[in-house]
């Protein structure tokens, strides 16, 4: 069987960064390099049915033994986030990690600090891939493609052991927001589904942040400086007050849990006109159109102030919680958490802070709670997954596909 480092490592070798601004699915040629490659992979260990799209969609499934065990399926995505390069990514293997801080790059002096990320203390004496301080290392999501293709090729290489059919399903652009937009779940073949696409070892989420963007732009009155008195309406300084309406502590870098927040993700503008972009984001339904709802409102109060029509904003709602279209269907999460502990792992029910591919495929019908990858500090230069964690959720999704066998031999 194919070790998950070495797998995961030839994955992460191959760029498949997404672009925001391409305005094609898939957005970059690399995911399908890397789609290539993942089906070449799917058609030597036996699995059926392979079929990569025009839009670098994958399918495939590996044929159930077992007459009346439910098919099972799995989903991960091929691109990497485009907040930080993943162009020729050199990963490295800190082998028997002492527990401190790691150097990745002698050159430039970028070093994962444990006092920023003490978490990696519980790693000690492993292994971890991090990168070298350049680009992100793209864990997330190969970590879940290595992880699910372990998996499969367990099962392929073990036929006596009983299971239904085990469906895969691999997808573009998620980290932009389209790796659903042609997914075709009938074609997939599976009633119901895990993402492998979330975090650190034992964590699942069948709940997310409810999510908008808030598009906000605001116009101003140029003139000469030095008669502008009375006259000059600053876009720019008429935008910063917007934002210091807002609740400075409720931001990213301010809260955690189940915590909501407003997101400033682009500044730009002069006097003639400025434009915000905001994230707003809530996991309660009333609180989540509280937040656009105050938006509004200091909006209405600085038209006020300037003038109707200085301000307006456009609101377009992005992500739903997935826990209304889970909640019917809560054994999924029950059986990931009881196959975690079937190979010795704490299962921890993680609110999800961001999105993942199934969130939308909940709301199309396919009930889909995220697994845990291993993966840490994702998105950056810090990024990093250890080597057990990534062995450990491989012998995980085996364990889970194990207990919907077994459920239904005991009727």
């Amino acid at each position: 069987m194919k070790a998950p480092l070495e797998r995961l490592l030839s994955y992460v070798a191959v760029d498949t960064q997404s672009d925001p601004d391409a305005g094609c699915i898939p957005s970059t040629p690399g995911q399908f390099d890397l789609a290539r490659m993942v089906c070449g992979e799917l058609e030597a260990l036996g699995a059926q049915d392979i079929e990569l799209t025009d839009h670098c969609h994958i399918y495939a499934k590996l044929p159930g033994n077992t007459p009346g065990v439910p098919a099972v399926g799995f989903i991960a995505h091929l691109d990497t986030s485009p907040a930080l390069s993943g162009k020729d990514i050199r990963p490295r293997v800190v082998s028997n990690y002492d527990g401190g801080d790691i150097v990745l790059n002698e050159e430039t002096g970028c070093t994962l600090r444990i006092e920023e990320y003490p978490e990696l203390k519980r790693y000690k004496g492993g292994s971890l891939v991090v990168t070298d301080g350049t680009t992100l290392l793209g864990s997330d999501d190969k970590s879940g493609i290595t992880e699910i293709m372990g998996m499969l090729e367990y099962y392929a290489e073990h036929p006596e052991l009983p299971h239904g059919d085990i469906c895969v399903g691999f997808t573009p652009d998620e980290e932009i927001g389209h790796g659903t937009d042609c997914f075709d779940i009938e074609r997939f073949g599976a009633g119901l589904a895990y993402t492998v696409d979330g975090a650190d070892l034992g964590k699942i989420s069948f709940e997310n942040l409810n999510s908008a963007e808030a598009r906000i732009t605001v116009a101003g009155t140029s003139i000469h400086p030095g008669r502008g008195k009375n006259k000059m309406k600053n876009a720019a300084l008429m935008a910063i007050e917007l934002v210091n309406m807002l609740p400075a502590a409720e931001t990213p870098s301010h809260t955690e849990g189940y915590e909501g927040f407003y997101h400033l993700t682009e500044f730009r503008g002069d006097v003639e006109s400025a434009e915000l972009i905001y994230k707003v984001s809530d996991f309660e339904a009333d609180k989540f159109e509280g937040r656009k709802e105050r938006l509004r409102r200091a909006c209405e109060y600085l038209n006020g102030v300037y003038g109707e029509g200085t301000f307006s904003m456009e609101v377009k709602d992005t992500m739903r919680n997935m826990r209304e279209a889970i909640e019917p269907h809560y054994e999924l999460v029950e059986n990931a958490m009881a196959a975690m502990r079937d190979v010795g792992v704490e299962p921890v029910l993680m609110p999800c802070r961001g999105g993942t591919d199934g969130v939308r495929l909940s709301f199309m019908g396919l009930p889909c709670p995220n697994l845990n990858t291993g993966s840490h500090n994702c998105h950056g230069r810090f990024e990093c997954v250890p080597v057990e964690s990534l062995e450990k959720i491989t012998e995980m999704l085996v364990a889970l596909v194990a207990r919907y066998a077994k459920q239904a031999n005991h009727g």
